[in-house]
């Protein structure tokens, strides 16, 4: 006798396809996150009595040393633009609003020597990975950078070449185009005098003098 597939078992009910939760792990969850809210409170108060600013507890052995910058800081890309942002975004320097904002920071500053101070600060290098503490270079560090300072130095000067190069043949090609209108130029006035008479009579004055039409 032949059974159907999934016969003797209990019928399935229309709910079953909803994601059940762990009651125990999400109290616990939500406990451990009200200890920590009342502790920082609590931190901040004690902090504020001292009148001292208040700083989250950070495990500076996850984070990397800070580096020089590889780049230059473009403080110039929105000069002139408008930028629209919504009401309400921003409270204070918290949010994104009208001025230069630091996304990993979520902050807003209303001009470049503000914003250039912000990523130089503590809290900037912590929020992007970086302890701010400096790594003091050995001497194979330093040879390191110069080769590739050099390196970088001969990449830039072979493409300048490149390019001037590229600018000659440019400016080559230009001149033989010139020349070529030019001695077009040239054979068509040469055409166009021999259509005329040896002694520089047009063609049409000679008929004219045939036909006894004196100018």
């Amino acid at each position: 006798m032949s059974h159907k597939p999934g016969a003797g078992a209990p019928p399935a009910s229309d709910t079953e396809f909803r994601k059940t939760w762990d009651r125990e792990e999400y109290t616990k969850k939500a406990a451990d996150e009200e200890a920590k809210r009342k502790a920082e409170g609590k931190a901040r108060y004690e902090a504020k009595l001292l009148g001292k600013k208040y700083h989250a507890p950070v495990d500076y052995s996850s984070l990397e040393a800070t580096t020089a910058r590889s780049s230059r800081l473009d403080v110039a890309s929105m000069v002139g633009k408008t930028t629209i942002v919504p009401a309400g975004s921003a409270l204070g320097k918290r949010g994104r609003g009208a001025g230069f904002y630091c996304s990993d920071c979520d902050l807003t500053f209303k001009d470049n020597i503000q914003l250039v101070e912000h990523y130089n600060s503590k809290q900037h290098l912590i929020a992007t990975g970086q302890s701010g503490d400096v790594m003091r270079a050995s001497v194979e560090d330093v040879r390191e950078r110069l080769r590739m300072l050099s390196h970088r130095k001969r990449v830039r000067e072979e493409e300048e070449r490149k390019a001037w190069q590229l600018d000659l043949g440019e400016r080559l090609r230009e001149r033989e185009e010139i020349d070529a209108k030019e001695r077009e130029e040239r054979r068509r006035k040469r055409n166009e005098k021999r259509r005329k008479g040896g002694d520089g009579v047009k063609q049409e004055d000679e008929w004219e003098g045939r036909l006894g039409i004196i100018a």
